[in-house]
């Protein structure tokens, strides 16, 4: 149990170092939009490879299936949300002039850190052994989502102490959500597991198509698609290792 939430913790750690660049070092947008392809990339085959894979052979097509279009649409209809609430632009480096809420912000970050991180205690479960490949593709893309929303809150005129300490509570939330999903299903059906893991891929593709892709093309232009591909690469050569 304390494995996972080190592993939890670990991979929700990268917010943290990406939220310190963002108030002490000016990153230029373009490299932040290469990061975040390639992030996306390793998210979209960890998906596929790692946790599709796995509920399809764990529990079989229909749990995997219906897994995955639950989690797309949970992650959806709580981006609307946010989305009405002003939490829109939480991922974006630029100012926005609308002042958009730090609470959205916020929430909108847990949404997509919990899941994330339950996968990663799970993985513990199906595996005996952590996904390395989850950790990874969680950490790779935590970074360049601490660093361009720390940028925008700064702009917007947060504190580096509130900043900080949004984060540090996503980083201890993150070890503690990986936890749980050790703890709590370590009795649990294959099947329920295979459906908690196809959830979190639907998830994350519904996440990464929203958020992280439209964010990546803006900064760093049509290269981003080829950047994309090598993670996908990665994540395919880690998924063999």
């Amino acid at each position: 149990m304390l494995q996972a939430a080190m592993w939890g913790a670990f991979a929700g750690s990268s917010i943290l170092l990406g939220a310190l660049l963002g108030i002490y070092k000016e990153i230029p947008r373009k490299v932040l939009g290469f990061i975040m392809s390639f992030g996306t990339g390793v998210l979209i085959g960890a998906a596929s490879f790692e946790l599709l894979r796995e509920s399809v052979d764990d529990g079989g097509l229909l749990a995997a299936s219906g897994g995955f279009i639950f989690g797309s649409l949970t992650f959806t209809v709580c981006e609307l949300l946010i989305t009405n609430k002003g939490g829109s632009d939480r991922k974006r480096s630029k100012q926005n002039p609308d002042n958009h809420s730090g609470v959205s912000i916020f929430i909108g970050t847990v949404i997509d850190a919990i899941p994330e991180s339950v996968i990663i205690g799970v993985s513990l479960l199906q595996e005996n052994t952590v996904s390395f490949l989850m950790v990874t593709a969680v950490f790779i893309s935590n970074f360049p989502e601490g660093l361009s929303s720390s940028v925008g809150l700064r702009k917007d005129g947060y504190s580096k102490k509130k900043i900080l300490f949004m984060w540090l509570i996503v980083l201890l939330l993150s070890s503690l959500s990986s936890f749980l999903g050790f703890s709590l299903l370590q009795n649990a059906d294959t099947a329920v597991i295979a459906f908690i893991g196809a959830f979190a891929a639907g998830g994350i593709i519904a996440m990464v198509a929203s958020t992280m892709m439209p964010e990546a093309f803006e900064e760093g232009g049509p290269i981003v698609g080829l950047i994309a591909s090598l993670g996908v690469l990665a994540s395919l050569i880690l998924s063999n290792l």
